[in-house]
């Protein structure tokens, strides 16, 4: 995650709170009342500029008038001026108040957070481009533990939607790979040519027979596999006390973790995928915000998970082990030994990946750099820095079985590819481009091809790395064109924000879900259990949504739904609560989900509760449709972090009063925090 301010100064020694940013480093000011629009020196160019912008927005200024009528909105077009030089020199009016360009004004008040008043308006803004401010922005470096990443804001008026712009839905390369049988199998053609429907019970029935022979009992079987999408009712509903950040099957499906904010990380025996086991719980000693992710070794035994430090820790996860976790410093230079230290905050770990061997571990850092760490010798063998120009959200391995190809996703926009047998310059060996925003999160096919990506300009986008763009190409385009600046953490992503971007290599665009609260993940759906067939993504609307590859929704599974009103309110929910907006009302936000390798089984990790104020981690498995379930123990039942069942919880929603209508919710300006010394940038 990153973020956007601006660099200006004060006279005040007491920090100004400004809503074009969220923090401020410890020794910026902001003055609010200072921009370019008020210098004094006009050139003639400014003045045949500030006419023509006052003829286009129909405002009559003079002496005579000097206010601005915009609807219900009166501005007065006078600020006082002792010096009286100025109305001599036609820059007043004689008596003491100074007239401002209205198109001048406009251009402040947009900058100043009124945009939306005048978009609503029916005025147009724009802003410059700041580029004194960017060149000051990089000269401020932190160079203590207390480094706080400044605030990079840019703003960009919206465009008029164009229903043309949007990728085609269904896909034609999508199409082309589900026929290739990359991405699950086609109904054989025969079957489409005479027109057979061949439902659920046909191909049960056909594969108990045996009747058909090999090829076609095995495309029976991949066929009755990928359909099998689990569905909206939740098997078990386990809750947190806090919000639930990741949660992933092992590669086996044996093992399941759970990471929340409490930075706890709850572990489960998963072999029975329908009846779960309470495992262990490790936590991170002196975390900050959150756990931000974490990753399973591949033999199952060690679990490493990360906060918004430089260091993260390896647990062991076998319940008769006690035994304290092993300190990983991401921050030391390569043969360096580790300090003894809790870890400094100077950069925190957003995304940690195990390499398919399990000898290393790769992290993307609020520091815009990519690091990978060597298990055995616990020390960085690779720092790839000054290549990102943003925070790397997400980071991955392209080859479970190779180290040497690395993915990272960053806020700059793009989706770096690394090769580590010809790293001798430090560049990237090629670049994906396409997403608008900035990307939240990154997953690997495996086969050293595929890769796919979410991204805060409401897609997901599937890679083949085949399609790649050179670093000659990449290093010739401007990353900012297309960023809007909006604060996903708060403001929707309207339609008109989006636009087509002229160097997209991606191979397929998916649009549907909501990228937005926090860095939701999206995965590639596993081969066994439902043959490679689908794509799939939380959401901020609480629903986790699977796409076939065409594009297309396949299903919706509304954890939203399958929760509501699951537990009662608590005294101190509104200190929790995320969003205050409104009636404190039950809301879900899916961030993570995993589908289960073996079994048609999907785990929805997701802030849930009453104002987000708490998380949970629901159970969805295939049920054809069915509503209930007359097995036992009954699905949709309450259970704690340990798998203790909460009868209280059940009583609650048997009981619980009918869902008024939701009231719209509006977007709160970003709070302000004070952060000591020892803070960093926090990830939400």
């Amino acid at each position: 995650m990153s973020s956007h301010d601006s660099d200006a100064r004060d006279s005040n020694d007491e920090p100004t709170w400004h809503p074009a940013q969220e923090w401020l480093e410890e020794d910026e000011e902001v003055d609010i009342d200072y921009h370019p629009a008020l210098e004094g020196d006009r050139s003639d160019e400014d003045e045949e500029w500030e006419s023509e912008a006052n003829d286009e927005m129909g405002i009559e200024v003079s002496d005579e008038n000097p206010h601005i009528n915009i609807g219900s909105i009166q501005i007065e077009l006078t600020s006082d001026d002792p010096n009286e030089e100025g109305a001599a020199d036609g820059g007043g009016d004689g008596d003491g108040r100074t007239r401002i360009p209205a198109a001048r004004l406009f251009e402040l008040l947009a900058s100043s957070g009124l945009q939306h008043i005048l978009h609503s308006n029916g005025w147009t803004t724009n802003l410059a481009g700041g580029e004194e401010e960017e060149e000051e922005e990089e000269e401020e470096e932190e160079e203590d533990d207390g480094y706080l990443p400044s605030f990079r804001h840019r703003l960009r008026s919206r465009r008029a939607r164009r229903s043309k712009e949007f990728p085609p839905v269904p896909n034609g390369n999508g199409i082309e790979l589900m026929r290739q049988g990359h991405f699950g199998t086609d109904p054989y053609f025969v079957d489409r040519l005479k027109k057979r429907k061949r439902v659920f019970s046909t191909n049960l029935m056909y594969r108990e027979l045996g009747v058909d022979s090999h090829g076609a009992r095995k495309r029976a079987d991949q066929s009755l596999a990928q359909k099998m999408i689990p569905g909206s009712p939740a098997d078990k509903i386990i809750h947190y006390d806090s919000r639930s950040y990741s949660g992933q099957f092992s590669d086996d499906g044996n093992f399941f973790f759970c990471c929340a904010q409490d930075f706890k990380v709850r572990m489960y025996d998963t072999s029975n995928p329908y009846e779960w086991k309470y495992y262990k719980t490790v936590d991170y000693p002196y975390g900050q915000w959150t756990i931000t992710d974490a990753t399973l070794s591949p033999d199952n035994r060690h679990l490493v998970y990360s906060s918004i430090r430089s260091q993260a820790y390896l647990a062991p996860t076998d319940p008769d082990d006690d035994s304290d976790p092993t300190v990983l410093d991401f921050s030391l230079p390569p043969g360096s030994r580790r300090r003894r230290s809790w870890g400094s905050s100077h950069f925190g770990i957003w995304s940690l990946r195990f390499s398919g061997d399990g000898r290393e571990v790769v992290a993307g850092t609020s520091e815009d750099s990519v690091i990978v760490y060597d298990l055995e010798t616990k020390q960085p063998v690779l720092n790839l820095r000054d290549r990102h120009q943003h925070h790397v959200n997400a980071v991955c391995f392209g080859d479970t079985s190779s180290p040497h190809i690395l993915y990272s996703g960053s806020d700059d926009t793009t989706l770096r590819v690394w090769d580590r047998r010809s790293m001798g310059d430090g560049r990237e060996a090629g670049v994906f481009m396409g997403h608008t925003e900035g990307l939240t999160y990154v997953d690997s096919k495996g086969d050293g091809r595929y890769v796919l990506s979410n991204g805060k300009d409401q897609t997901m986008k599937l890679w083949d790395l085949r399609r790649m763009m050179t670093t000659a190409n990449f290093d010739n385009i401007d990353l900012n064109r297309y960023v809007t600046g909006f604060d996903y953490r708060f403001e929707p992503y309207p339609d008109d924000y989006f636009e087509p971007h002229e160097n997209d290599c991606s191979v397929v665009t998916f649009r549907g879900h909501r990228v937005l609260k926090t860095l939701i993940r999206c995965h590639f759906s596993p081969p066994g259990s439902t043959n490679s067939r689908y794509v799939y993504s939380g959401s901020e609307d609480g629903k986790v949504y699977v796409y076939n590859m065409d594009a297309t929704l396949a299903d919706t599974i509304d954890v939203g739904a399958a929760t509501r009103n699951s537990r009662p309110r608590e005294p101190d929910v509104f200190a929790t609560a995320y969003e205050m907006s409104g009636d404190m009302i039950w809301r879900t936000c899916v961030r993570d989900a995993s589908w289960h390798p073996n079994a048609p089984v999907l785990a929805a990790t997701s802030w849930n509760g009453w104002g987000l104020s708490s998380g949970t981690c629901t159970v969805h498995s295939w049920n054809d449709g069915a509503r209930e379930d007359e097995g036992d123990p009954p699905i949709g039942k309450n259970y704690d972090d340990k798998l203790r069942h909460v009868p209280d919880f059940d009583d609650y929603r048997e009981h619980a009063p009918a869902a008024r209508a939701r009231r719209p919710l509006r977007s709160r300006p970003v709070r302000r925090v004070y952060l000591d010394d020892d803070s960093e940038d926090i990830q939400w």
